[in-house]
């Protein structure tokens, strides 16, 4: 009853994060007496906690061998991934299906004009953008298995109204309703995976995420063709019926996620007492010898938005979504060109994907081996430059078709390199889920820009949206360059400083106490940037 008195009294003082370290160091202060030493196999059942879920205690320091490491991260994989490329599959279809709605007569049923359903489209993303970081800090502060699963629910139910309007204004509605809940997922996804892997093992991992859902989604086409012939039953149009059924499943996925992810490590009861301890040690220690700052306070918040790299993140992050973006608006009007049956032209659609997804965890996969992020993320443009100049020449459509491989491969390449590489060099929790909401949602208004500039009158060729794009693509290569060139010298230095102290015979933490250093996180002289 004292144990529970204890963790009752920190889940009122602290955030979820200090809760669970309070509970923790509270609940197996008798039971660590008894634990075996580290790296030996430990059935004793862990003391439960006041709130049902089971903690580890973070004073243990469990050496594993790198083939356990192997099979623990292969278990966590196996454990994590997969749900959450359902639930980023789910995320992606929602945000996209008004655009095949819309070639099953979206417009001609609600009388939209095509600069309505353009402004349809940005309504989303302005909201996305504005409720990002709140979002993403309630799911710091509340369980992540229980606030992605709403959001899922309630995406689900906003969706399934929006095939039932019968007007452009409840169309706006529903859409801007749909971006502010939407907001809260892609960022969210993203920062709870720097939660569990250390940041050379997170690119992979976003890769692994990004690649399976985009190659399913590449399917998604085809899908809303099938449910487009539903057209009649009920009295409803096949729009609506894709709108429907599409919020039905999005609601299921979010009710499954919340019996199925899992939330922190420390809480993680399908993993042992030992491995839990491992993964929280190595991610507090990942970045800093200091260990990394877990609370929630104003000034992470206010120290995100100051930072410099955040904004030179979210430029990069514009110009790779801007050709994400914009390839999905023209790409079916260059299979259309060839005059096959609708099915077929929607499979033509897939393969860039197929081979993009490819290429996207082979190129993740040598980024965190050589724990580089900026080969990747340049290499991306280029290929989207090349991509789109093919495409914005007079050329036939099957050279301009050839174009998109390059534009689908560039963009999704650079995607997960470009945000893993800003949460590698983003030091303590909260600053990382602030600045990762900030890119992600601010570099999301480059899509609302595509979104403006790709005119069904343009067609096929869209100067004017091929133009704009590579205008997005050279901000990212005049900008990618400078932020490298910016993180060298800082770390330069900061090394300099190391080796005086050194010499010295001082430690590296210099003036600075430990918890200070642990203030400072990527400030501190200890941290290295990841290039």
């Amino acid at each position: 009853m004292k144990l529970l008195s204890l963790a009752s009294s920190a889940k009122r003082s602290r955030s979820a994060d200090d809760h669970e370290e309070a509970a923790t160091n509270q609940m197996h202060a008798i039971e660590l007496q008894s634990l075996p030493s580290a790296g030996t196999n430990s059935t004793k059942r862990d003391a439960p906690r006041e709130d049902g879920l089971r903690a580890v205690d973070t004073s243990i320091s469990p050496q594993l061998t790198i083939q356990e490491e192997r099979r623990l991260w292969k278990k966590v994989d196996a454990r994590l991934l997969p749900m959450l490329t359902v639930v980023y599959l789910v995320s992606v279809f929602n945000q996209g299906i008004i655009v095949h709605a819309r070639s099953n007569n979206l417009e001609v049923g609600l009388n939209l004009t095509d600069s309505q359903f353009r402004i349809a489209l940005v309504m989303f993303t302005i909201p996305y953008c504005v409720f990002a970081i709140p979002s993403v800090l309630l799911l710091r502060v509340l369980r992540p298995s229980r606030w992605l699963a709403a959001l899922m629910v309630t995406s689900g139910i906003v969706i399934t109204l929006t095939g039932l309007v019968k007007s452009y204004a409840p169309l706006l509605g529903v859409r801007i309703c749909l971006g502010a809940l939407e907001a809260g997922i892609f960022p969210g996804i993203i920062y709870y995976l720097t939660l569990w892997y250390p940041r050379h093992l997170l690119h992979f991992r976003i890769a692994l995420l990004f690649g399976a859902a985009s190659v399913a989604n590449s399917f998604s086409g085809l899908v809303a063709y099938g449910i487009g012939r539903m057209a009649g039953k009920g009295g409803l149009l096949g729009w609506s019926w894709i709108f429907i059924l599409e919020g039905i499943v999005t609601v299921i996925v979010g009710v499954v996620a919340f019996f199925v992810l899992l939330d922190l490590p420390s809480a993680a009861t399908a993993l042992s007492l030992e491995e839990r301890a491992f993964i929280q040690l190595r991610k507090k220690y990942d970045n800093s010898s200091g260990g990394e700052e877990k609370g929630l306070e104003c000034r992470h918040v206010i120290a995100a938005l100051k930072d410099w790299q955040v904004w030179m993140h979210v430029l990069v992050l514009m110009s790779v979504l801007a050709p994400l973006a914009g390839v999905s608006l023209f790409i079916p009007s260059i299979t259309s060109s060839w005059s096959h049956s609708p099915a077929i032209t929607q499979l033509l659609t897939v393969p860039p994907y197929i081979v993009a997804a490819i290429v996207m965890c082979f190129a993740a996969f040598y980024s965190d081996k050589l724990k580089m992020r900026f080969p990747v993320v340049l290499a991306g443009l280029v290929c989207c430059m090349i991509g789109f100049l093919m495409n914005i020449c007079k050329l036939r459509s099957g050279v301009r078709y050839f174009g998109t491989f390059f534009i689908v491969i560039g963009s999704y390449s650079a995607l997960p390199g470009s945000i893993a590489w800003l949460s590698n060099n983003l030091a303590g929790q909260s600053k990382r889920a602030t600045g990762l909401a900030l890119q992600i949602g601010v570099g999301n208004l480059s899509t609302a820009v595509v979104y403006t500039v790709y005119r069904q009158a343009d067609a096929p060729r869209y100067l004017l949206g091929h133009g704009v794009e590579l205008a997005f693509v050279g901000v990212g290569l005049l900008v990618l360059p400078v932020t490298v060139a910016v993180y060298t010298r800082i770390n330069g230095s900061r090394q300099a400083a190391l080796r005086r102290r050194r010499l010295r015979g001082e430690g590296p933490e210099g003036r600075w106490t430990k918890e200070e250093m642990r203030m400072l996180g990527d400030r501190a002289a200890e941290f290295k940037y990841t290039l």
